[in-house]
């Protein structure tokens, strides 16, 4: 009996150390759990916590977009509403243009019309003008001519030589001479002694010169023919036939000496025309 007893107290003395292990256990578990939940409730908090701040990023950057999008839409109605005007003004400034393009053509085939009248008009003006002055620079001329003829006619109150031709002592009346048409003339200076010049058709030699006495020396050289002429006179006529000229004379003058200089002219016939030699002969 006594060991019976003794069994069961031992058995009812190891029960307490069994339940305070599990006890034990229980408690680390609860603990273990504990931690677990309070670090999943502090990661929830945390989460929650960068979830809201998200949200609100995403919020701001959503208001922010719709903001844009507005004044996008704003923007873009203004242009919209400019881009109408320039339209509309456009189209005005073609309708503009168009008119002034049918205006210039008008005025273009205006002014060309009356630039041919015009035109058209004034050749008439010139044509008649022209014959108005052409009448007029006739009859100038024609009264020139006369004056001239006259004042030569006036002024020709010079000698005669022995064939009748008149005797020029100058330039002017050599040019007075020559207006009339009668004869040639072929004005000349020598100013070289014993040396051959050509004068016309004849050769002169200056042999010597008195400018004291107006007087002088040459030799004249005419159809193969020499002609001496001495201490002959100012302004007196020397006189050849040549086989060119039977029925009229060469004419040689000299006007003005001076030291181994003379100066003067020749004169020659106007050459007739062949048929009128022919007939005459």
């Amino acid at each position: 009996m006594s060991d019976e007893k003794q069994e069961v107290f031992g058995q009812e003395a190891a029960a307490p150390r069994w339940i305070a292990i599990v006890v034990v256990a229980l408690a680390v578990v609860s603990l273990v759990a504990l931690g677990a939940g309070w670090t999943a409730s502090n990661r929830s908090k945390a989460l929650e916590q960068t979830l809201t701040r998200q949200n609100q990023q995403v919020g701001e950057q959503e208001s922010a977009l719709v903001q844009r999008i507005q004044k996008d839409e704003d923007t873009n109605a203004q242009l919209q509403g400019e881009l109408s005007v320039v339209t509309d003004k456009m189209k005005l400034t073609e309708s503009e243009l168009s008119r002034a393009r049918r205006q210039a053509a008008v005025i273009k085939s205006q002014d060309a019309k009356q630039l041919a009248d015009l035109q058209n008009s004034l050749n008439g003006q010139l044509a008649t003008k022209a014959t108005v002055d052409d009448l007029n620079k006739l009859g100038t001329d024609v009264g020139g001519v006369k004056t001239d003829l006259e004042a030569t006619k006036n002024n020709l109150n010079m000698a005669r030589g022995e064939f009748g031709t008149l005797i020029a002592k100058n330039h002017g009346e050599i040019e007075e001479l020559r207006r009339l048409g009668q004869r040639d003339y072929y004005e000349f200076t020598i100013n070289r002694r014993n040396q051959r010049e050509k004068v016309g058709d004849m050769l002169v030699i200056l042999r010597n010169v008195n400018p004291k006495r107006n007087i002088y020396t040459v030799s004249l050289y005419v159809d193969d023919s020499r002609y001496d002429k001495k201490n002959r006179s100012v302004n007196e006529p020397i006189y050849f036939f040549t086989t060119n000229y039977n029925h009229a004379p060469l004419e040689f003058v000299v006007n003005h000496v001076a030291k181994n200089t003379i100066s003067g002219y020749l004169s020659v016939p106007k050459a007739q025309p062949a048929n009128a030699q022919n007939t005459g002969s």
